[in-house]
């Protein structure tokens, strides 16, 4: 697929105040055999308008449950927190090595619920020094609007009107799609991509008895 985006798709109305009501984008994504993808994040970063912050209330959850990450994918705005709480009933080793925010949460025992502050957008690879199959990925945006897909592969964006980079990430994506577009005061028209997805080479888990085999 090339990386520019349809031109009649995103050539929107021009833009207004950042006061004015939202306008909402719809994104539909689909794989080349017509299949929807979920667990892409679309997000939309102003181009002119101030950014507002992340709310420093608001906590998101990136749980150790029956030995995998839960959820596979999570999305933050910049400046977030994030909870990792372990509950499972062994230890796990929780690290990154992202350029974007490196950790670890060493021999890290059932109940505890570490939490860390991620004020760098990029991209953060979870993994587990103990079980190498747990796997997960914290996508950090610099803006508050953006969503997720789920299975059916849809996802509206409410955002002010006005100027913006449309950043569309997926973890078998081989780069960040991105495109600047303008919102204007009206729904957008949906938009409807096909993404070329790299295989899935995640470490899978055999069916043993006690979830610790590969397949």
């Amino acid at each position: 697929m090339p990386r520019s985006l349809p031109l009649l798709l995103l050539g929107l109305v021009a833009a207004g105040p950042l006061a004015a009501a939202p306008s909402r984008l719809q994104v539909n994504l689909a794989d080349p055999k017509g299949r929807p993808v979920a667990d892409a994040v679309v997000s939309l970063v102003p181009l002119e308008a101030p950014v507002p912050a992340a709310d420093p209330a608001r906590l998101h959850e990136i749980m150790q449950q029956d030995e995998e990450f839960t959820p596979f994918v999570t999305v933050v705005q910049a400046g977030s927190t994030v909870v990792f709480p372990n509950r499972d009933k062994v230890q796990h080793h929780v690290y990154s090595l992202s350029k974007a925010r490196k950790f670890e949460l060493p021999l890290y025992n059932p109940g505890q619920a570490e939490r860390l502050v991620f004020d760098q957008p990029g991209l953060i690879t979870l993994g587990c020094n103990i079980h190498d199959w747990m796997l997960a990925y914290l996508v950090v945006v610099a803006t508050p609007y953006y969503a997720q897909t789920g299975a059916p592969g849809s996802v509206t964006v409410a955002a002010p009107p006005g100027r913006y980079r449309l950043e569309i990430w997926h973890p078998r994506l081989a780069t960040l799609l991105t495109r600047e577009i303008t919102l204007g005061p009206d729904e957008a028209p949906p938009l409807m991509l096909t993404l070329q997805l790299k295989p899935d080479r995640r470490i899978r888990r055999a069916p043993a008895a006690d979830s610790r085999g590969y397949k």
